[in-house]
């Protein structure tokens, strides 16, 4: 019996390496400000007024976060099934970090007929910190879901490629369209990488020649015009903000004064992002370009073009925001793995050790000295996140309300800033009957209790009122208010 479930053992090893960085402590920070906050909000008004087509925000048309809402319409499926959560809003990044690992593996089953080189590109994958992290696989955000599509619709068009078979180009087509509707044009920034591709096979023209890829195409267009088409004529508007918003205002203006170098993302790479893998990608283009082998040699060559292509183009965008590498982390990973897995078949093949050893255990014995302090590091982050304590600090308070350690009915909140991480938790508490909003804290009313952690609020109320503080949590300062001073 042990010995026939002993080949399954590598593929147990295999998930729980994969699931303490992606799933373990999901819920444990609270809710991030901006995008997972916007779309926790967008996802739970969904859920409530059940228009799927529209996005709102605080009861009106969002037309700030203009992206498709794929990601959104999957965060309601798990509020519906967990309720209004982290985990609810988190878990669709998580699983589809889940799913590229599954795709690597397929993937190097299928072209290679080798388990061990997808295991070390799951494991190298797993293991890279601007991968495994917030606006990434931690959080409820675009990028791993996009990242999802974008590999998959990559790999496909390269397995097309190989095989011509026509099933891979129809759902390259369907992924790529996947990926546009989870995050807009950035679905569509590898298609340089793609055409580069096609040139160098010379598929260009067998392609235009293929009938299957014009009915492909028309199938890509039904689906994404289809959406934008359906949106725009239930909200007016709604494609002129795109256009204003993703095809040209990020790309080609500095928003949100996120402005940086050129090399932006190539030092994010080597600070923190990629380290210490980041290392070994100039040993693995070098293993991947000169073995003999012919089909690592062409998926090298893919994997460079889809990183060095998207790689300059988010690099030459006038916005920067570390978390637009995230979708280079699957190729990265697959270069990366070409010295790995280089080595690590050397071991396995060495006659002195496997005549001298009754077990070659060498080469995992490689595997596991490089790759238990990137393990152990990102676990560490895991399951110690930077919890930004000051900053968010009223988030866990009302995060701790929302478990009943608070009684925070008929209080106001006093926020000054943009409130959406705020807001999700109010939402939360109101519908448990806990009456909390937002007040402005210059017309505060006598007999009004209200929560403040910003000093220069905190300030103005006892500046300006007569007040008892009732508690006191930290910085957060509960008022019970009077009247107004003369």
């Amino acid at each position: 019996m042990i010995k026939k479930l002993l080949p399954y053992f590598k593929y147990l090893l295999l998930a729980i390496l994969i699931y303490l960085p992606l799933f373990e402590f999901l819920d444990s920070l609270t809710i991030q400000i901006w995008d997972e906050a916007r779309l926790a909000i967008n996802a739970y008004e969904m859920l409530n007024n059940g228009n799927f087509i529209v996005t709102y925000f605080e009861g009106e048309p969002d037309m700030w976060n203009t992206k498709p809402p794929l990601l959104i319409w999957f965060q309601v499926l798990f509020m519906k099934i967990l309720g209004v959560n982290e985990l609810a809003v988190r878990l669709p990044s998580a699983i589809a970090a889940l799913f590229t690992c599954i795709t690597l593996l397929v993937f190097s089953l299928k072209y290679f007929k080798r388990f061990w080189f997808g295991f070390i590109v799951v494991f190298i994958l797993v293991t890279s910190s601007g991968y495994v992290n917030i606006h990434a696989s931690r959080t409820g955000d675009y990028d791993a879901l996009l990242t999802l599509f974008t590999t998959l619709s990559g790999l496909l068009f390269f397995s097309f490629c190989e095989k011509k078979n026509i099933k891979y180009l129809y759902l390259f087509f369907l992924f790529t369209a996947l990926a546009v509707l989870t995050k807009s044009v950035t679905g569509l920034m590898f298609l340089p990488a793609i055409f580069i591709y096609s040139i160098i096979r010379k598929q260009v023209v067998p392609l235009l020649k293929e009938k299957h890829f014009y009915f492909g195409l028309l199938s890509f267009l039904v689906i994404v015009f289809g959406y934008y088409l359906t949106r725009e004529a239930v909200n007016p508007g709604y494609i002129s903000a795109v256009i204003e918003n993703e095809l040209g205002g990020r790309y080609l203006h500095v928003l949100e004064d996120h402005d940086h170098s050129f090399s932006f993302y190539f030092n994010n790479f080597i600070d923190y992002r990629l380290t210490p893998w980041h290392l070994l990608v100039p040993c693995g283009l070098l293993i991947g370009f000169l073995i003999k082998n012919k089909k690592m040699n062409r998926l090298t060559l893919f994997s460079f073009l889809m990183v060095s292509t998207f790689f300059l183009v988010i690099s030459n965008s006038q916005t920067k925001l570390e978390w637009y590498d995230v979708p280079l982390y699957p190729f990265l990973a697959i270069i990366i793995t070409n010295f790995i897995y280089y080595i690590f078949d050397l071991l396995r093949n060495l006659k002195p050790i496997n005549k001298s050893l009754r077990i070659n255990v060498t080469p995992f014995l490689f595997l596991f000295l490089i790759g238990i302090m990137p393990y152990l590091k990102i676990l560490d982050k895991t399951y110690n996140p930077n919890r930004d304590k000051d900053f968010y600090e009223m988030s866990y308070f009302l995060k701790d309300a929302v478990k009943g350690k608070y009684n925070l009915n008929n209080q106001y909140l006093l926020y000054d800033g943009y409130n959406a991480h705020k807001l999700f938790y109010l939402n939360i508490l109101n519908d448990k009957g806990t009456q909390i909003s937002f007040k402005n804290w210059e017309n505060l009313n006598p007999s009004d209790i209200a929560i403040a952690s910003q000093n220069h609020i905190k300030q103005y109320v006892e500046e300006h009122y007569e007040h008892d503080v009732i508690h006191t949590e930290e910085n957060i300062i509960t008022y019970k208010i009077y009247e107004k001073k003369q």
